[in-house]
């Protein structure tokens, strides 16, 4: 069921099995970091859970072919509005699950980032979970538990998915991926893709943080112009910027202290701050750190 998909081989043991001997919950929690596949393996076992004769590897039942292109009606994923689930959204789903299934014998609905949902919705939300329909599965899928009411917690079959290990990130991408990349993804699979799209921009970053100690000021700011341009990505940028703090720390200290001043960049972009005075202040202070410390050595 979950062949192609990398990691986490015991939760995908776990909804396998649950699915050979008939014992599905009504509702799930699936928690872990972003971009390490709980998406997908909550997409497969929603599709496996409708699948109208799930002994098959490649089944082409009404109910998954209708499911592969979207169209299956005992099946609806989810997502944030604005970055918010609303309690409009939880109360059209609750009137949707009062509908019977139309095609198989269940329903399965997917709340994708439900720790954005609002206090309202998750009360709402509670109502379903306390007393629901025995054909439905409800999948909650977050990055931070925490944000979730104890009370849907205690009523929802929790499953944590683990980090994808480096060695499994590098054996998928290939040798030719960047250590730091993989460094930075933390597990993340998703990042990892994401990261190795731009791998030229963290490239030119490490140039930039290398080059600190031999370039002049006007130099690094010359060499920095993707930084300038890539404002959608400066979260990102600077994360990737203390992981490159740290590890060039190693093997000189100085960078170390690099890492209060990317701080306080976050923090000011953060603040609505104008955009290329952030760069140009945190450029001229990391630069000065280094060489400060150069010229006191």
């Amino acid at each position: 069921m979950f062949k192609n998909i990398l990691g986490n081989e015991k939760n995908k043991q776990i909804l396998e099995k649950s699915i050979e001997i008939n014992k599905i919950s009504h509702s799930y929690i699936f928690w872990g970091i972003e971009g390490i596949g709980k998406k997908i393996i909550a997409q497969e076992f929603a599709k496996k859970i409708l699948c109208l004769n799930n002994t098959e590897e490649n089944c082409t039942c009404k109910s998954c072919i209708e499911f592969d292109s979207n169209n299956n009606p005992d099946f609806q994923l989810i997502e944030p509005i604005d970055g918010k689930i609303k309690i409009e959204q939880v109360r059209e789903m609750q009137r949707k699950i009062a509908e019977k299934p139309i095609i198989s014998d269940k329903k399965v609905y997917i709340i994708d980032d439900s720790d954005t949902m609002t206090t309202e919705a998750q009360n709402c939300l509670l109502k379903t979970l306390e007393e629901p329909p025995e054909y439905i599965t409800i999948i909650l899928i977050c990055s931070n538990e925490n944000n979730l009411l104890s009370t849907i917690k205690s009523r929802c079959t929790r499953i944590y998915f683990e980090p994808i290990s480096e060695e499994k990130i590098i054996n998928y991408f290939g040798k030719d991926v960047n250590k730091n990349i993989i460094q930075f993804s933390q597990g993340s699979i998703g990042k990892a893709l994401k990261l190795n799209e731009n791998k030229d921009l963290y490239i030119q970053l490490e140039k930039i943080m290398e080059e600190m100690q031999r370039k002049s000021l006007i130099e690094i700011i010359q060499i920095s112009e993707e930084i300038y341009k890539s404002k959608e990505e400066i979260k990102s940028i600077l994360e990737y910027m203390n992981v490159l703090a740290l590890e060039l720390g190693k093997k000189n200290f100085k960078y170390i202290e690099c890492i209060k001043t990317i701080e306080e960049t976050k923090k000011r972009i953060k603040a609505n701050s104008n955009y290329d005075m952030c760069i140009d202040n945190m450029l001229f202070n990391i630069w000065e750190e280094v060489n400060e410390k150069n010229s006191r050595s």
